[in-house]
């Protein structure tokens, strides 16, 4: 029996991404049959804006501690957030948690990483790019990282509380995106990490100057191993032979 998925949702349009991601991973995996069960809770997304505007992380832990113990009495076997911002509080939630959490940070961290990546670029909320997000993970690992200036910082910030937050992809933005990412490289970011959680909604394999590690997707990806446990790797073998693309 694959573990129950949960999914805490804090930015609506980031969890539905994250929801739509593992079901295309899980149908490359598994074709139309025989997926876990997947459940999304998620507290008012204002309450999580208000928390931030205040700095109360501590409250945010709380939001998100709710939402674990209504996945856990819904069945869910352990829990996932597609948030990057709200993941400076995973840790305020996980001491008292009924079911585990897979950490976002550590999959792109642990991506990154394994790729021999040394200097690699980041897009996302000014306390993302600027905060401990990413910078404590990456640089254990030996990853320089790249953030944009401070005025591109603040434009890219407009951009998702404004518009990605509320499932807005508008091109004067997708080209505004596509040049900081672009700037990073020209500063010699090797790769770029997509910290927003609906930056997909912009930027793209297709469109994107540099390699990029998608957050949202390597969530996906490793609640899908996690769910499957030991029958992951069969998946992947069998989805392989047949041409698909797996996880």
């Amino acid at each position: 029996m694959h573990k129950h998925i949960g999914i805490v949702a804090a930015s609506p349009e980031g969890a539905a991404i994250c929801y739509r991601d593992i079901h295309r991973t899980l149908a490359a995996l598994l074709g139309d049959r025989g997926h876990p069960r997947i459940t999304l809770h998620g507290e008012p997304f204002e309450r999580y804006i208000d928390a931030v505007a205040r700095e109360d992380w501590h409250g945010i832990g709380e939001l998100l501690l709710r939402s674990a113990r209504a996945l856990k009495d819904a069945g869910a076997d352990f829990c996932v957030l597609p948030d990057n911002l709200m993941q400076h509080a995973v840790h305020l939630a996980e001491p008292t948690s009924p079911i585990p959490w897979l950490n976002m940070t550590d999959l792109v961290a642990d991506a990154v990483a394994g790729d021999g990546r040394r200097v690699v670029g980041l897009i996302g909320t000014k306390k993302v790019m600027r905060g401990s997000t990413y910078q404590t993970l990456l640089g254990l690992r030996g990853v320089k990282l790249i953030v944009p200036s401070d005025e591109e910082a603040e434009r890219i910030d407009r951009i998702i509380f404004r518009e990605l937050v509320l499932g807005q992809a508008i091109e004067s933005s997708r080209a505004r995106v596509i040049e900081s990412i672009a700037q990073m490289a020209r500063r010699g970011a090797e790769a770029v990490i997509l910290g927003c959680t609906e930056a997909p909604l912009l930027v793209s394999t297709d469109n994107c100057p540099l390699p990029m590690y998608d957050s949202t997707q390597l969530l996906a990806d490793g609640a899908v191993r996690r769910s499957l446990g030991d029958a992951w790797a069969a998946a992947v073998s069998r989805a392989g032979a047949g041409g698909a693309s797996a996880a």
